[in-house]
C-alpha cells in the first residue's frame, strides 16, 4: 500500500525518506478457546446481544480459531445500473475442535439464504441443511448456528446467498465513474479491501492468518471486461446477452488481499524475463499514459525476482488505473490498483517528479507482492513488516532504477548496514523461503536476518559454510541472533527517534543517548518523564577529520566513551545518514563543523553534510542548537554543488518563509526574500526553462523556479507570464517544458482570465498529472471568492472529484490569502464533510491536519481546541485532534523562542 508518498494503514504516514513505522499501543485480544454450547447456552446473558435480539455467541473482536476456511468459491454479479450486486460463496472450511457456530465477518451485506454440508453431503449430493444467521455489527460478525455439532478435524462447505449496493465511499466493493472526452459519464465497480473491507464485499475470516484459495466468477455486460487476481480461464455466454468470466484459482493468501473489478478499460502489456505477462489498464481515453508503468513495471519485476532469488508467484500481474481511489494504491495479489496519478505518465504534462513518484510507487507495490502477500504479518500490529520493507526495498529498486538518487535513510538500511549488505540480503531470501504463503511476525524476521544461511547451506554438523569457509561457529550465532533480536525489538517497539549527544574532549569522545523530542525542551517540567525507560541499542558510525576510515560502536547504555586512535580538529557521526538516530554535538562540535563546511566543504561526504543540514534544524525544534547555529551552518550552501544537499537547506529556509508569511509577519519576510534572493541569484538566474538535464538537476530547476516566482523574482515572473501567454493563446496546445508547467500555471492564475481559462482546462484535460498542476494553481489566487469556488466544486465531486477534496483544502490552508477560508469552511460543513467520508477515514484526517496544524499563534490554538471540545461533546473523537493540538502548540513555541533570533540573523546577513 502507497503513500506520502504512499497508502496510508492504520494512520501510518510513510515519507519520502522512509520513515520508522512505529504503530501506536494497540489492544490486541488473545485467541480465545470457542465456548461450548453447553457454556452458551449457561452464560448467555454474558454475551452480547444480536439483531434480532438473541444472544450473540462469541464476544472477541478477534475471530476464534477453531473453524478455519480453506477455499472460497466466490460468484459476484454487479449491475453498474442499478448499482447493486447480488453474489453467492462456497466456503470449504476445516473443524479444528468440536463446535455448533461458524463465526465470520461481514459488513452491511444482506444475506438471503445459508447452508451446510459436510464431505459426506457433498459426495452424495444432497442438499445443504439451512442455518441460522445471527448478526453483530458492533463487530462486524455473524454466526452460522448449525442443527448438528461440526465434528473435530472434518471438512464442511457453508454456502451464503447474498447481495448489497455497491458502496458509495472507496472501500469495500464501490462503485467509480469518469467522464470521456465526448463528456459521458461511465461507471466501473472496484474492490479496495485492506485492511478489514473484504467483508463489505463477501461474508469471510476477515483476517491476515486465516489464508485460503479463491476461485472466483464474475457476470458482466459484453461492453465490460472483468478482472481479478488470476487470469480468466473461460468466459459463458449467457442469455440475455450477459457472459460469466471464470478465473484461476488463487494461490494461498489473505483475504484483504482479493480483488475484482468490472470496468471498460483498455490496455497494454509485455512479457517479463520469466514469462510473467504485465498488462497496464487505464480508461480507453488515457490508455496513452500507460506506457511508462509498463516499462517500469517489467524492469522492477525483473529485479526484484533477481533480489529475492524467488520468481513471481502468480502468471500474470496487472497494474489498474482508478478514477476514484483513496490513497496511492492497494498490493491485490496480480491486480495492483492505483490512483491515476501514481500510474499514468503523459509525457506532454508529467514532470520529472511525476515520474519519480510514479516508480516510487510502482515499486512499492511490486516489493508487497513478496512482502505482504508472499509472507503476510499475522496481525495487524506487524503491519510494517509490509509496509516497512515495501518502502525499503522501494527505495532499493529506486536507487537501481535512478542510481543517482541515492535515496535515504530508514531503520532497515541501517540494520543492512550493520550486518552487511550480502548477509542482509541472504537474511531476506532466508526469510521470504521459510514463511512463504504463510504469516510471520517480527521474531521471524530477526531470526531469519541473524541466521543468513539457507537451509541448503547447511551442513550435517549444523555449521553455515560459504565458499567451503566457515562464516561462524555455534556460540557467535547465538550471540549474533541474540544481538539482532535484542538491537531490532528497541527500535519496533518504542515510539521515536534516539538522540545522540557526542562531546569531544582531547582524544575523547564522550557519548550520552536521550529520546529525540521536538517542541519539548529540556528545561520543560515534563521533559524528564518523556525520557523515562527509553533505551536503544544504536549501531554508531564515525569519522573524522583524520582520515576516510569508518570507525562503528554499538551504543547500548545511557552513555559510553570512545577513545580516538589519534588527534582531530572533527568528529562527524552517522556516516553517509545510515543510522536512523539525530547527532548533537556539544563543546565546540558544531563550530568545528562548521569551519570545515566553509573552508573546504568537499572534505565532508554529501550525504553527511545532508544530514548535518538536517539534524541542526531538527536540533532546533528540540532546544537543543540555537537557530543562529543552525542558520550559520547553511551559509556555505552558495558554494554547494551537490543538488539533495542544496535542497535540503533550501527546504528549510523556505518553510520559515512561509511560516512568517502566514502570519504576516513582514520584516521578516522582506528580510527572508532579500536574503535568498542575494545567496542563491546565481544559481536561480542559470537554470533554463527546459526539460533538460539530469534528475536532481530538473528537480532543483523546479524548486528553485517556483520559489523565485513565489518571491516576485522579476525575471522568473516576465518568463512565466510570457509562457503562459503564449499557451492561452494557443488554445492549449503550446507544450510547455514539464519541470515547470506548475510554474507558469501558478503564475497565470494571478489574472482572472488566467484563473478561469485554468478551470476550463482543468474540466478538458485527460491528464491527472496536468490536473493536479492546475488545481495546484488555481488555489494560489488571492481572491476569496476564487479560492470557495473550488471548494464548492470539490464538494459537489463533478468537476473536482471528491478524491480530490481534502488535498484541495490543504492546499487552499497553505496560501496566506485562503488559510481563515479553509479552516472556517471546515467548521461550519462539518457536518457534510462527515456525510462524504466517515469520521475515521483518511480524507477526514487529511482535511482536520491541513488546514489547522500549520497555524503558530495562541488564538488559533484556542478556536481549534474550541472546536475539538464542541466534536467530542458530539461524540466525535480522533486521536489526530491532539497531534494538531501539539504541533499548534510546537509552532506557537518555536515562534517564541527563535523569531527574535531570526530577525537578528537576516539583519546582519542582508
Amino acid at each position: 500500500m502507497d503513500n506520502s508518498c504512499r497508502k496510508l494503514i492504520f494512520n501510518i504516514y510513510i515519507g519520502f525518506y522512509c520513515s520508522a513505522i512505529i504503530l501506536p499501543q494497540m489492544c490486541i485480544c488473545s485467541y480465545f478457546s470457542t465456548p461450548s454450547i453447553d457454556q452458551f447456552n449457561k452464560d448467555a446473558g454474558t454475551f452480547p446481544v444480536a439483531t434480532n435480539g438473541q444472544p450473540f455467541p462469541w464476544h472477541e473482536l478477534r475471530l476464534p480459531t477453531v473453524v478455519t476456511p480453506l477455499h472460497y468459491d466466490l460468484f459476484v454479479h454487479p449491475n453498474l445500473t442499478s448499482l447493486d450486486f447480488v453474489a453467492s460463496e462456497k466456503i470449504e472450511v476445516l473443524v479444528r475442535d468440536a463446535t455448533q457456530f461458524i463465526i465470520l465477518h461481514s459488513t452491511d451485506l444482506e444475506i438471503t439464504n445459508a447452508t451446510l454440508q459436510s464431505e459426506e453431503d457433498v459426495r452424495y449430493r444432497k442438499p445443504g441443511k439451512k442455518l441460522t444467521v445471527l448478526s453483530y455489527p458492533a463487530h462486524q460478525q455473524i454466526a452460522l448456528l448449525v442443527p448438528e455439532k461440526l465434528m473435530a478435524d472434518l471438512r464442511y462447505y457453508v454456502t451464503i446467498d447474498f447481495q448489497a449496493k455497491l458502496a458509495d465511499g472507496f472501500e469495500g466493493f464501490y462503485k467509480s465513474t469518469y467522464r470521456t472526452l465526448g463528456g459521458e459519464t461511465r461507471t466501473i465497480a472496484v474492490t479496495d479491501f485492506e485492511p478489514t473491507q473484504a467483508r463489505m464485499a463477501f461474508p469471510c475470516f476477515d483476517e491476515p492468518l486465516f489464508k485460503a484459495s479463491f476461485s472466483i466468477k464474475i457476470r458482466r455486460e459484453s461492453r465490460h471486461i472483468a478482472l481479478s487476481n488470476m487470469p480468466k480461464v473461460k468466459t459463458i455466454e449467457l442469455e440475455g446477452g450477459l457472459l460469466e468470466d471464470h478465473f484461476e484459482t488463487t494461490v494461498k493468501m489473505s483475504t484483504y488481499l482479493v480483488a475484482y473489478i468490472v470496468c471498460d478499460f483498455n490496455s497494454v502489456s509485455g512479457t517479463s524475463s520469466s514469462g510473467v505477462k504485465v498488462s497496464v489498464y487505464a480508461s480507453p481515453d488515457k490508455w496513452s499514459q500507460t506506457h511508462y508503468a509498463l516499462e517500469a513495471s517489467l524492469k522492477l519485476l525483473d529485479f526484484y525476482e533477481n533480489y529475492f532469488d524467488i520468481n513471481y508467484p502468480l502468471p500474470k500481474l496487472d497494474l489498474v488505473a482508478i478514477p476514484d481511489f483513496e490513497s496511492g494504491a492497494m498490493e491485490n495479489w496480480g491486480l495492483i490498483t492505483y490512483r491515476e496519478t501514481s500510474l499514468l505518465f503523459d509525457p506532454k504534462t508529467s514532470s520529472v517528479s511525476d515520474k519519480l513518484w510514479v516508480t516510487k510507487v510502482v515499486a512499492h507495490e511490486l516489493a508487497h507482492q513478496w512482502f505482504g502477500n508472499l509472507v503476510t504479518m499475522e496481525w495487524w500490529n506487524d503491519i510494517w513488516l509490509n509496509e516497512g520493507f515495501a518502502t525499503y526495498m522501494e527505495l532499493i529498486s529506486a536507487n537501481a532504477t535512478y542510481p543517482e538518487l541515492e535515496l535515504g535513510a530508514c531503520i532497515l538500511n541501517m540494520l543492512k548496514d550493520f550486518l552487511s549488505e550480502e548477509k542482509f540480503q541472504k537474511g531476506i531470501i532466508n526469510y521470504l523461503k521459510k514463511f512463504s504463503y504463510g504469516n510471520a511476525k517480527n521474531d521471524d524476521l530477526w531470526s531469519s536476518l541473524s541466521n543468513s544461511c539457507l537451509e541448503g547451506d547447511f551442513t550435517s554438523g549444523g555449521f553455515c559454510y560459504s565458499d567451503s569457509k566457515t562464516t561462524s561457529n555455534t556460540l557467535a550465532f547465538l550471540e549474533e541472533n541474540m544481538e539482532v533480536k535484542e538491537m531490532m525489538t528497541t527500535w519496533t517497539l518504542q515510539k521515536g527517534i534516539p538522540l545522540v549527544v557526542v562531546k569531544q574532549e582531547g582524544r575523547s569522545l564522550r557519548l550520552q543517548q536521550e529520546r529525540f523530542l521536538s517542541g519539548v525542551f529540556k528545561e520543560d517540567p515534563e521533559w524528564r518523564a518523556l525520557q523515562e525507560r527509553y533505551l536503544w541499542h544504536i549501531p554508531l558510525t564515525y569519522s573524522t577529520s583524520s582520515s576516510d576510515a569508518i570507525h562503528r560502536h554499538i551504543l547500548k547504555s545511557k552513555t559510553d566513551t570512545l577513545d580516538l586512535p589519534e588527534k582531530t580538529s572533527w568528529v562527524k557521526f552517522n556516516v553517509d545518514s545510515n543510522g536512523y538516530y539525530i547527532v548533537h554535538y556539544e563543546g565546540h562540535g558544531w563550530d568545528q563543523l562548521i569551519t570545515q563546511l566553509n573552508q573546504n566543504h568537499t572534505l565532508l561526504r554529501p550525504k553527511d553534510r545532508i544530514g548535518l543540514i538536517h539534524d541542526a534544524f531538527q536540533l532546533v525544534s528540540a532546544g537543543r542548537l540555537t537557530l543562529d547555529k543552525a542558520l550559520d551552518l547553511t551559509r556555505y550552501l552558495q558554494h554547494e554543488t551537490n543538488i539533495p544537499a542544496l535542497l535540503k537547506g533550501l527546504e528549510y529556509l523556505e518553510t520559515f518563509y512561509h511560516m512568517m508569511d502566514r502570519r504576516n509577519i513582514s520584516d521578516v519576510t522582506e528580510n527572508l526574500k532579500h536574503y535568498f534572493l542575494r545567496y542563491f541569484k546565481p544559481v536561480i538566474d542559470t537554470q533554463s526553462w527546459s526539460d533538460e538535464g539530469s534528475v536532481w538537476d530538473r528537480m532543483l530547476r523546479s524548486v528553485l523556479l517556483k520559489l523565485a516566482c513565489y518571491l516576485n523574482h522579476a525575471p522568473c515572473i516576465r518568463k512565466a507570464t510570457q509562457l503562459f501567454s503564449q499557451w492561452m493563446e494557443s488554445g492549449g496546445k503550446l507544450n510547455i517544458p514539464t519541470d515547470v508547467l506548475k510554474i507558469v500555471y501558478s503564475v497565470g492564475a494571478q489574472t482572472t482570465a488566467g484563473w478561469n481559462y485554468l478551470l476550463k482546462q482543468y474540466e478538458l484535460s485527460v491528464s491527472g498529472a496536468e490536473k493536479n498542476k492546475i488545481l495546484y494553481a488555481l488555489s494560489t489566487s488571492k481572491h476569496e471568492e476564487k479560492l470557495m469556488k473550488l471548494i464548492e466544486l470539490g464538494m459537489e465531486g463533478k468537476v473536482i472529484k471528491t478524491q480530490d477534496l481534502a488535498a484541495l483544502l490543504h492546499a487552499i490552508a497553505r496560501n496566506p490569502e485562503g488559510q481563515q477560508l479553509a479552516w472556517n469552511f471546515v467548521r461550519e460543513n462539518w457536518t457534510e464533510l462527515l456525510k462524504k467520508f466517515g469520521l475515521g477515514s483518511f480524507p477526514m484526517r487529511m482535511i482536520i491536519s491541513g488546514t489547522t496544524a500549520h497555524f503558530s499563534s495562541k488564538d488559533e490554538l484556542q478556536e481549534v481546541k474550541l472546536f475539538f471540545e464542541f466534536l467530542k461533546a458530539q461524540g466525535s473523537h480522533l486521536d489526530v485532534f491532539q497531534i494538531v493540538l501539539e504541533t499548534i502548540s510546537k509552532n506557537i513555541k518555536w515562534l517564541e523562542k527563535n523569531l527574535p533570533t531570526l530577525r537578528t540573523w537576516l539583519l546582519a546577513s542582508i
